[in-house]
């Protein structure tokens, strides 16, 4: 499904360039009136203009919505395949006897060899 989605969105690409580069701009007209003959176009100076814009309008939607379909399946199969291709961390457990005291703790204790009288 995901191939036949890109081969679509490729395709409609290809199409959506060619649309544009066949369509004239508005300033085409103005060197027209002076004697250019730029207006002499494949589809006549006017005539299908709309058709074209209609078209391209309806590429580009349905480009857009190609797009985004895209991006749900890449999402849906990264979230699907993430769990499996991070292993489980291993936690290893340090015995209370061997970690080293921190600042509260060797407050609680008095130190080894040091008697604590007051005098």
């Amino acid at each position: 499904m995901q191939q036949l989605i890109l081969i679509l969105h490729v395709l409609i690409a290809i199409v959506l360039i060619v649309l544009v580069l066949v369509q004239h701009g508005k300033g085409a007209d103005a060197g027209a009136a002076f004697g250019s003959g730029a207006s002499n176009t494949m589809f006549g100076s006017a005539g299908s203009t709309p058709f074209l814009v209609k078209i391209t309008a309806l590429l580009a939607a349905v480009f857009f919505t190609t797009s985004m379909t895209l991006t749900f399946i890449a999402a849906k199969q990264m979230k699907q395949t993430a769990p499996a291709a991070t292993p489980n961390p291993v936690t290893k457990t340090i015995p209370q006897e061997s970690m080293p005291a921190t600042g509260s703790e060797q407050a609680k204790k008095p130190a080894q060899g040091k008697t604590s009288e007051k005098q």
